[in-house]
């Protein structure tokens, strides 16, 4: 069977279920990416949009229809412009993949130096749920500490019944796992197919992560970054431990390497902020500047991004991602030289590897290298990762160093690392005995996934929630301190 009607057979196998993955991303606090996907190439891909359900006035075009080799559909894109910060808007794309006569409604950003109190969800290592990923059930592989229990909620779950408590999902790295399939077929979990018919498993893994996120991200902002399971399509390699065969990203095909399907899928607002794609940008929303940094390539001054060809880790199939050296730190020096922390006192960083962590052996020193001295000499506040399959909470450290003055206007940022979300084979294990700045951990001896709530009450005080998503319980919750002056006329009225 040629690989083109694999395609086919996978598409058609699942256009029943599949939707258009309508999802949404900030573009400065006047415009708003709309995107969604379509089986074939849409010419002008267009959306009404408008201030009333009843009254969608307006229409937004592009010539934007991208797709890759192996992808079953095309990702349009389109850019609403001329918006009004904090408001609810309508909308519809035109060409949506079946015929839904949903109308969609999202809130453009709070402008900048808004001091209203507000919330973020935050996931790192959420993969697809259900019949493709973490489920009740799991291949030979797996712990059985590590599946979902009989009519456990999961994290998606969980953030689409809180949907109405924050303003966006931010996501750094490792979405949806679509290179395990191989894994997950070696275990018994997924069907044993040929290499070439795995090129369609990994694109139908991808479908289905993105049909669950739907109800999510066709309302709030889905702001993404990279993280090794988007580098190609066996990242870092799969033992078939029976038959003694080692896989690496040669067996990708064309199209499952170098990020090409992160690429395709999202549109951030690097044009707007200076940075590189979906890899580098930063943002403003009311009172806090948000940067998501790219811990994976292009590290510069001479270290080599993890998924690098030749990188820290060995792994192989990714390139650089800005032909220019030293383009990140250039650009996250120059960003944070900009900030303007009368407005946006509040300076959050994510990246997907943790540059501290109990489990020392899943951190990123070369990142913790590179930048790190950036973040102490502008006073980041905060620090959010995953990798590591875990929850830990650390006290604030500056070059390895705990802060004395701890959550209490500590100089050093706070550093946390999340990523419990959930995805195919569930958590790891902490290391005993934990690491002396570690505070607070959860691993798969407690078997509870979960997500990040980061609240912001002021330009003062930062709370962040381990929200359970099997029941919305917080299971650790603290709060950040920063002594400075808030302008209280600020808030949206």
């Amino acid at each position: 069977m040629r690989f083109s009607d694999l395609l086919v057979a996978a598409a058609t196998a699942t256009a029943y279920t599949m939707n258009s993955q309508v999802r949404l991303a900030y573009h400065g606090d006047n415009g708003m990416m709309v995107s969604w996907n379509t089986f074939d190439v849409v010419k002008n891909p267009s959306v009404q949009w408008g201030l009333s359900r009843d009254r969608l006035d307006k229409i937004a075009t592009s010539d934007v229809s991208v797709t890759y080799p192996t992808s079953q559909t095309y990702n349009n894109h389109v850019l609403i412009s001329g918006l009004r910060p904090d408001t609810t808007y309508f909308y519809k794309p035109l060409q949506l993949m079946n015929s839904t006569t949903d109308v969609f409604n999202f809130t453009t950003s709070r402008e900048a130096g808004d001091n209203t109190p507000f919330s973020v969800a935050v996931v790192v290592d959420l993969g697809t749920m259900g019949s493709k990923g973490l489920t009740t059930s799991a291949g030979t592989g797996v712990a059985s500490t590590n599946i979902l229990q009989p009519g456990e909620k999961n994290t998606i779950d969980s953030l689409e019944a809180n949907i109405d408590n924050f303003d966006f999902l931010w996501h750094a790295g490792d979405i949806a796992y679509a290179d395990y399939w191989l894994k997950e077929e070696i275990h018994g979990f997924l069907p044993n197919t040929t290499i070439q018919g795995g090129a369609a498993v990994y694109e139908s893994i991808l479908n289905e992560f993105y049909d669950e996120m739907m109800p999510i991200t066709a309302r709030k902002p889905y702001m993404v970054g990279p993280g090794n399971h988007e580098a190609n399509c066996d990242n870092a390699g799969t033992t078939d431990k029976v038959h003694n065969i080692t896989y690496d990203s040669s067996i990708c095909m064309m199209g499952q390497t170098n990020f090409t399907g992160f690429k395709n899928h999202f549109r951030m607002p690097s044009d707007v902020s200076g940075g590189t794609g979906n890899f580098w940008y930063s943002f403003d929303h009311g009172m806090v500047h948000f940067i998501q940094l790219d811990t994976e390539t292009d590290l510069g001054h001479g270290f080599i991004g993890p998924d690098q060809t030749g990188g820290s880790e060995g792994f192989t199939g990714v390139d650089p991602v800005n032909a220019t050296m030293n383009a990140q730190t250039n650009w996250l020096e120059a960003d944070l030289a900009a900030v303007d922390r009368s407005k946006t006192p509040w300076v959050v960083v994510a990246g997907h590897r943790a540059f501290y962590l109990s489990n020392t052996g899943d951190t990123c020193p070369t990142c913790k290298d590179v930048f790190e001295p950036l973040l102490l000499k502008y006073n980041v506040d905060l620090v959010l990762s995953g990798h590591s399959h875990i929850y830990e909470r650390l006290a604030p450290i500056a070059d390895g160093k705990i802060d004395p003055n701890e959550l209490e206007n500590p100089s050093s940022p706070w550093y946390i690392t999340n990523g419990a979300a959930g995805h195919y084979d569930g958590l790891d294990s902490l290391d005993s005995p934990r690491q002396p700045y570690s505070r607070f951990g959860l691993d798969t001896s407690n078997a509870t996934y979960g997500w990040s709530r980061l609240t912001f009450h002021n330009c003062t005080h930062l709370t962040h929630d381990f929200v359970a998503s099997n029941n919305n319980t917080v299971l650790d919750s603290a709060t950040l301190f920063k002594a400075r002056t808030c302008d209280q006329d600020r808030r949206r009225h």
